[in-house]
């Protein structure tokens, strides 16, 4: 058993494997996460979700502005002199100079199966490119971006109806539910480091709001995997008018009708490939996130409308 272990991570992810090494007994010595940050109209200072554990857990954290030439970090960590770093949605890249100062290395939890989807947005890029499953890779960091050897790949399928949200909850709990076996066959000298095959590698470049716009020429099946793959945030969206509609939940239909024409009184409207989206849940922005039923009730977009692809 090792006796001092650093966990490194900010979003509601990394929060039920925190959980699960405090509550399987690991001595999580430290967490780094990162600071917090204003609301976008700047009037609320908002924790990360793992600060907030790491306080009620009553275990020491710290949140740098960045690990880069941060020579007070790395001092602090070197005289720490931990086994083992768990890295989970960390939030920065961790310097190469800092990569030995535990004796077993840093780990990661990256949320793909790797080589896939290395990056930042391993799941939302996953759902938008229809891929049928996913998985937790767990790897040691090397001083390249998820390229590190592999230890434990997890997997799950995913639905065409899970969202980004979904998905990410699954694979939290799966890894909550793999990490302390993981550690253990580290520590007792059982486990396998495989190198990845580079020729496999695709990235999960960073999710832009502007990807969010939808082409109503697509295919209903890539629209649906945008409005899942981008839930809750930035959402998927049109411009109706100059106002601008997050679609929070959608399904295809069989609706015939011009790209981007309302072909229903339900909001069906029609898309390429001779097939339509039945929106369910509908945002103006500014506004509050809707049912359909209501939202038709007072709105401007009619059976008959047409939605642009600008």
């Amino acid at each position: 058993m090792p006796k001092k272990i650093i966990f490194m991570g900010t979003p509601m992810f990394a929060v039920p494997i925190l959980k699960s090494l405090y509550q399987n007994g690991f001595p999580i010595n430290l967490v780094y996460t990162q600071p917090p940050q204003k609301s976008h109209r700047g009037q609320k200072i908002n924790k990360s979700p793992v600060q907030s554990i790491a306080e009620t857990l009553k275990i020491n954290f710290r949140s740098p502005q960045s690990l880069n030439n941060n020579t007070e970090e790395y001092e602090f960590l070197k005289k720490m002199n931990a086994d083992l770093a768990i890295v989970v949605a960390y939030g920065q890249i961790i310097p190469k100079e800092f990569l030995s100062l535990t004796k077993k290395g840093f780990i990661n939890i990256h949320a793909s199966i790797l080589p896939k989807w290395r990056g930042a947005a391993p799941i939302q890029r996953a759902i938008m490119n229809l891929d049928t499953e996913t998985g937790i890779s767990i790897m040691r960091i090397n001083e390249e971006l998820d390229c590190g050897p592999i230890s434990k790949i997890y997997k799950i399928k995913i639905d065409q109806k899970h969202n980004a949200e979904e998905v990410s909850e699954k694979l939290a709990i799966l890894a909550a539910d793999k990490i302390s076996n993981v550690i253990d066959e580290i520590f007792n000298g059982k486990s396998k480091f495989v190198n990845q095959d580079n020729s496999k590698a695709t990235y999960a470049k960073k999710i832009t709001k502007n990807e969010g716009l939808i082409d109503w020429k697509s295919d209903a099946s890539k629209i649906i995997g945008k409005i899942n793959g981008l839930y809750p945030s930035p959402g998927a969206f049109f411009n109706f008018n100059g106002q601008r509609y997050k679609i929070l939940k959608a399904e295809i239909g069989n609706g015939i009708g011009h790209n981007g024409e309302v072909i229903s009184d339900n909001l069906e409207i029609a898309c390429g490939g001779e097939k339509s989206i039945k929106v369910f849940e509908i945002q103006r922005e500014g506004k509050k996130v809707q049912k359909t039923g209501e939202f038709m009730l007072g709105s401007q977009i009619r059976k008959g409308s047409i939605i642009s692809n600008v």
